[in-house]
């Protein structure tokens, strides 16, 4: 691969959890090629972790809602597709393997195209699929090995994420309303999940936060949304002391200056967890559905606890047998768990 590439187009749209694992490859990119212009294109929910990486030098924004309706695909399409084409590019990598991204890859203007392994919705007949050494791996070093197959070297695996000293205050000023102390230790408890049978049981929270409060350590609920706050309602209600609760208080730059400053972040496979892993913080990952092998916590695989089940990684979003997944996870197993960590 040539040793000059100057304009380098990544696709990567979501979810936050996914985008995390692939921002790795943003500074090897970097790393690699210095003066590349690195242009990423994303959705809307990840948008703000992209700027907080530094390697990244434009964002280029795809909202999807807009390109449902057929009013919505005219009016947009053609201001997106001139916003993609403003220059040509190197080497154009689709790290999402899926039609809307190979449709953003077909209309780049680039004679390298390069994929993931996993490539699907014959995403592979416009970006060549990369079958590297980590094709059964992690997917961080999945994703990295369509940045090896571009040239770049990966000496260290480094999750660029920036939190501004304007985004820190605020996030102190949060923490301080809701009555936390930054200066004691706490624990993140990352309570929800885009699918339901990644969501460890509120009451199982519960009686983890009150087992941490006799340890002098104060449970943190995040989240987002409604059905997280809904979530958050029922932990706090079955404790004996209230955790602190910053569900929907936060934004993801804030959120990540509250994980950087916990003891521990425990939650299931989604975005916040993950998120915790690449800023170096002591991660716990209940598992189900998915599998440690490919997505838990990248560098602390050893601290994901993967349920007794003969159909665990069945990465279903939906338990076909109408079971709770995580149920089989104790309390117990999380304690001790934490109890060995160093």
């Amino acid at each position: 691969m040539s040793e000059n590439l100057k304009n380098i187009l990544v696709v990567k749209l979501s979810a936050i959890g996914d985008v995390i694992h692939a921002l790795p490859v943003s500074y090897a990119i970097k790393e690699t090629f210095p003066d590349a212009h690195l242009t990423w294109v994303v959705e809307p929910p990840a948008y703000d972790l992209l700027k907080m990486n530094p390697c990244i030098d434009e964002i280029i924004l795809f909202e999807k809602k807009k390109f449902k309706s057929f009013s919505g695909f005219i009016k947009s399409f053609f201001p997106f597709r001139k916003e993609l084409q403003q220059k040509s590019y190197d080497a154009v990598l689709d790290l999402q393997g899926l039609f809307k991204s190979a449709a953003i890859a077909f209309f780049a203007q680039s004679n390298i195209k390069l994929g993931i392994c996993n490539m699907r919705e014959l995403s592979n007949k416009v970006s060549t699929p990369v079958i590297g050494e980590h094709a059964q791996g992690h997917i961080v070093e999945r994703y990295l090995d369509t940045a090896r197959a571009i040239g770049c070297r990966v000496d260290k695996v480094v999750f660029p994420i920036e939190i501004s000293a304007e985004e820190s205050l605020k996030a102190i000023e949060i923490m301080m309303q809701a009555g936390l102390d930054e200066s004691k230790p706490y624990v993140v408890f990352a309570i929800g999940a885009n699918w339901n049978n990644k969501r460890w049981r509120t009451e199982f929270f519960a009686e983890l936060g009150d087992w941490l409060y006799s340890l002098k350590v104060t449970p943190v609920i995040i989240g987002g949304g409604q059905t997280d706050f809904s979530r958050a309602s029922d932990i706090y209600d079955l404790m004996q002391l209230p955790p602190v609760n910053l569900v929907n208080k936060t934004n993801l730059p804030q959120l990540a200056y509250v994980i950087k400053k916990s003891r521990l972040v425990i939650g299931g496979d989604t975005g916040p967890v993950h998120l915790a892993a690449g800023l170096g913080i002591r991660t716990l990952m209940l598992m189900g559905p998915t599998d440690a092998n490919r997505n838990g916590p990248y560098g602390q695989i050893q601290n994901a606890i993967e349920v007794d089940r003969d159909c665990k990684g069945c990465w279903k979003r939906a338990c076909p047998k109408r079971e709770d997944c995580l149920e089989k996870i104790s309390v117990k197993q999380v304690q001790e768990k934490i109890l060995s960590m160093p």
